[in-house]
């Protein structure tokens, strides 16, 4: 269901097509389906079809591509916006067509999903919420806290699975607030660490890691020995973390926000987050690891959309008289 502000809007378009344009029943019927559609995800986002920005219908066209739908519908669907703003401009019902600029879909690629920043902070809070309001035990809590921290460390510096589990302590550089990362084809890169990242990690070694090296021994005595591996993450007794592992903890952390997240959701939230921000797709590339440019290069519509928005807030010429 719409609301009423947006059904007047939709009915006073599809008068239009009726009667001026003459557009036939089965037309006229895709146009309702379409308009109605993108209605629905504005008011979601507590947004109407009058005040819609262009950012509103390029994270509308993605999510039709993220839940499959074909590169041939996600065209005819921008179309009928493109109609639709057409007919309110010219009915004086707004000053500004948000589709102005949007790339064909033919010419898009489909960007890897990331979470939201409000999800992003849920997910990595988790680990922390999940051990409030009941006690735990030791082993539990160490745990937590190592889950939080791999958690910090793979949206600080979007890490693979692979180049989390294979990490080792002689790659950190806590103090100076970096990591080496060896990734694919054994090629390192430095990766910057946030406040919130190290915080995580000191708390981890200082607390969590010393526990989960620990062993108890056989006889009579319980002799406790602590088990050394050269590895930065660690599981019970020290042991090496699987890739499967590291996956169902991602996916625990992240049940609250109602998405199946993944490791590599991770790295992406990294990635977009910090081209929504202004970063350069060259910087971005680094923190990736991408030996290509042109792999990056699928955040170049962010890159773009911010592009537009500074240009629009700064240039003298930019702004409307």
């Amino acid at each position: 269901m719409v609301s009423d502000a947006n059904a007047l809007v939709v009915s006073g378009f599809l008068d239009y097509l009726r009667i001026e344009k003459g557009l036939a029943p089965l037309s006229i019927s895709a146009y309702t389906t379409d308009i109605r559609q993108f209605a629905e995800f504005l008011e979601k986002r507590k947004r109407l079809l009058l005040t819609a920005r262009r950012t509103d219908v390029r994270e509308f066209l993605q999510q039709l591509f993220s839940n499959q739908v074909d590169g041939r519908s996600v065209g005819r669907k921008l179309s009928a916006l493109r109609h639709l703003y057409r007919y309110l401009l010219l009915d004086e019902k707004t000053e500004l067509d948000p589709t102005l600029n949007i790339e064909s879909p033919r010419q898009w690629k489909v960007l890897p999903k990331a979470l939201a920043r409000d999800e992003m902070e849920t997910t990595l809070n988790a680990p922390r919420a999940r051990g409030a309001g009941h006690a735990q035990t030791k082993e539990s809590a160490a745990l937590a806290v190592r889950d939080r921290a791999m958690l910090e460390v793979f949206y600080a510096g979007a890490l693979r699975v692979s180049e989390m589990i294979n990490a080792k302590l002689e790659d950190l550089k806590l103090e100076a607030g970096y990591m080496l990362v060896r990734g694919k084809g054994d090629k390192e890169r430095v990766v910057p660490l946030g406040r919130s990242a190290q915080e995580a990690l000191t708390e981890y070694l200082a607390q969590s890691r010393p526990g989960l090296a620990a062993a108890k021994g056989s006889g009579k005595a319980t002799i406790v020995l602590l088990k050394s591996s050269p590895l930065l993450f660690i599981g019970r007794g020290a042991r090496k973390l699987t890739r499967q592992r590291v996956w169902q903890m991602v996916r625990a952390a992240a049940v609250a926000t109602g998405r199946k997240a993944s490791p590599h959701m991770l790295r992406h939230s990294c990635a977009t987050h910090m081209v929504e921000n202004g970063a350069d797709l060259r910087t971005v590339q680094t923190i990736l690891g991408h030996a290509d440019i042109s792999t990056t290069q699928v955040y170049t519509h962010l890159a773009l959309d911010r592009l537009r928005t500074v240009y629009q807030k700064h240039h003298p010429r930019a702004k409307a008289r």
